[in-house]
């Protein structure tokens, strides 16, 4: 099993900048890629962003390529988003997400590709 506790979000407004951090702990030996989804009130869980663990390969949704840049701490176990220009849309909660299979590698930017969640913290973006 693998713990993931979410830290940062918050309120701020349009523009602005926000950071966020996931701590994995327990079998992180087995880490394939770590990740991050979103929801928004009424809106299904969408995909943002993952990092694969061994080589740092990185996705990005279109929706936040310029913006967000997500990077990883393999000797902490922690991934880091950090999240620029804000916008209103951004508003959700926000999501870790861990994988330690290689079904990532079919569906990254899906939840099926991922065996582990936080329990979210949440990102508001002032008009």
């Amino acid at each position: 099993q693998v713990q993931l506790v979410e830290s940062g979000g918050g309120l701020v407004q349009a523009g602005g900048s926000l950071r966020l951090s996931c701590a994995a702990s327990g079998r992180t030996f087995s880490l394939y890629a770590m990740g991050w989804f979103r929801q928004a009130p009424g809106k299904e869980r969408e995909f943002v962003v993952a990092i694969r663990w061994s080589s740092g390969s990185t996705y990005y949704a279109d929706s936040v390529k310029g913006r967000f840049t997500i990077s990883r701490d393999t000797a902490k176990n922690t991934v880091t988003l950090e999240m620029n220009s804000l916008k209103a849309e951004d508003t959700a909660v926000y999501y870790c997400a861990a994988a330690d299979r290689r079904t990532f590698s079919s569906y990254w930017n899906s939840g099926r590709g991922y065996d582990y969640w936080g329990q979210g913290t949440q990102v508001t973006v002032s008009a």
